[in-house]
């Protein structure tokens, strides 16, 4: 039905940046977003983007993250700026037909199988 393929984590010290994308296979989804989880904590959203381009984010990464879609290319992006230490996590691509997206990773249906991201000081 949907399958969601992430790509471009890696290693980078402190105040780098990193691009994620996220392939979409299969039908379209309304809601897609990204979250992330660290060693020992539970899974957190990040940013999500609605079909009609509206945008929520995390406020540990407002003005520094930037989610967006090509809908031309069925592609997600993350594009993350002044990268931190406290940002290392693995982060995952999500998504869903149902409208009214949530920022809770438990509402989505749909999951890449995850890219790490290590930021070092």
């Amino acid at each position: 039905q949907v399958q969601l393929v992430e790509s471009g984590g890696g290693s980078v010290q402190a105040g780098g940046s990193l691009r994620l994308s996220c392939a979409q296979f299969g039908y379209s989804t309304y809601c897609m977003g990204w979250f992330r989880q660290a060693p020992g904590k539970e899974r957190e959203g990040v940013a999500i983007i609605d079909s009609n381009a509206r945008t929520t984010y995390a406020d540990s990464v407002k003005g520094r993250f930037t989610i967006s879609k090509d809908n031309a290319k069925n592609t997600l992006y993350l594009q993350m700026n002044s990268l931190k230490p406290e940002d290392t996590a693995m982060y995952y691509c999500a998504a869903d037909y149902r409208t009214g997206c949530l920022f809770t990773p438990t509402w989505y249906n749909y999951w890449g199988q995850g890219t790490q991201v290590t930021v070092s000081s």
